[in-house]
């Protein structure tokens, strides 16, 4: 067994190409059916607004797969802590005995939610952009733009958050960052009306984007409703998209912007939607034209974490790192009489 900290991993697994690329490979496996995936188990912890979810899946060919523990507790900036927390334990698919446990406290979670945007922005934002749009100041606010900056150049930031406050040191933290300007806008409106692409990155139970401030050849990348109560997108700005995309159309429908728009009736079962998977392995065509409307929901996979799981636990063993603990336990006797 080992056991790898958060400090290890984050000082040898990054934000790059080469995590983009793990986690696209698994779309693409998810695509070309070989990947088992069950849904998502969820506890609600409604009177501290937070929420564990537990994911898995196994990858065939893979020698181990993951499960992940991945918090988010929206109350938690009161106090001075990250929203989101967890671990993630990779177990031998040939014998089911746990090989790993990677405590990153939500990092790597982090690392491959933020490259699921990139991903998706990869097929479906314009390639030439000027500005973009977030919503949202938390940690993904700033992973989804550290990703986005890997497959597109772009010269401006416009942030919008609840709080105005945090919204300021979003704005220094991520211009001294970027090297670009971070500018704070004084509303949604402000920032889908003026951007080229917009990353939605909040726990939103009620929708904080509208169709009525949609414009030709913007994209949109909403992340944040992973759960059956939580909506960013007025389903209308669905029904607008002319090309609508999603990590699984399974998932989607049942807790993520997809199932809005089916419960009003505004999309049918019938529509035309890709899942990202679709894209990555060239099965299907992602932006086909500049003023195409392009919307991405994204409620997060089990196949990404076992992607990035596998990624980190072979950057720290390469590298002779993580706590190696070996418990040789004698063979029992089984008691026949």
């Amino acid at each position: 067994m080992f056991i790898f900290t958060e400090h290890e991993l984050r000082q040898h697994v990054s934000l790059n190409l080469e995590a983009l690329s793990v986690v696209e490979d698994g779309f693409t496996n998810l695509a070309e059916h070989r990947v088992t995936m069950p849904p998502i188990m969820r506890v609600d912890v409604h009177d501290q607004n937070g929420e564990v979810d537990v994911k898995t899946a196994y990858v065939e060919g893979k020698g181990m797969f993951a499960i992940k523990v991945s918090s988010g507790f929206f109350n938690n900036y009161k106090i001075g802590l990250p929203s989101g927390s967890g671990l993630m334990m990779l177990i031998s698919a040939k014998t089911g005995v746990p090989q790993a446990i990677l405590l990153d406290n939500g990092y790597l979670t982090d690392i491959r939610t933020a490259a699921a945007g990139a991903i998706a922005a990869k097929y479906l934002s314009r390639k030439k952009i000027q500005t973009v749009g977030v919503i949202g100041t938390g940690s993904q606010a700033r992973y989804q733009v550290k990703a986005l900056r890997l497959v597109r150049d772009f010269q401006e930031v416009l942030i919008f958050g609840r709080s105005e406050e945090r919204a300021k040191v979003y704005a220094e933290e991520m211009s001294a960052e970027l090297g670009i300007e971070v500018k704070v806008v004084d509303s949604a409106e402000t920032v889908v009306r003026n951007s080229d692409t917009v990353i939605t990155t909040t726990p939103a139970k009620d929708p904080v984007i509208k169709a009525e401030w949609l414009h030709p050849g913007i994209h949109i990348t909403a992340m944040g409703s992973d759960a059956e109560h939580k909506q960013e997108l007025e389903a209308e700005v669905l029904a607008q998209a002319g090309r609508l995309v999603c990590d699984t159309i399974a998932q989607c429908e049942r807790l993520g912007e997809l199932h809005h728009a089916f419960d009003q009736g505004l999309l049918s079962r019938k529509h035309p939607i890709v899942e990202l998977g679709e894209l990555t392995s060239k099965k299907a065509e992602g932006r086909q034209h500049e003023e195409q409307i392009t919307v991405c929901d994204l409620t997060g996979t089990g196949v990404q974490d076992t992607a990035i799981a596998l990624f980190a636990f072979q950057e720290m063993v390469q590298r002779g790192l993580g706590l190696k603990i070996e418990d040789k336990v004698p063979a029992l006797k089984i008691n026949e009489e």
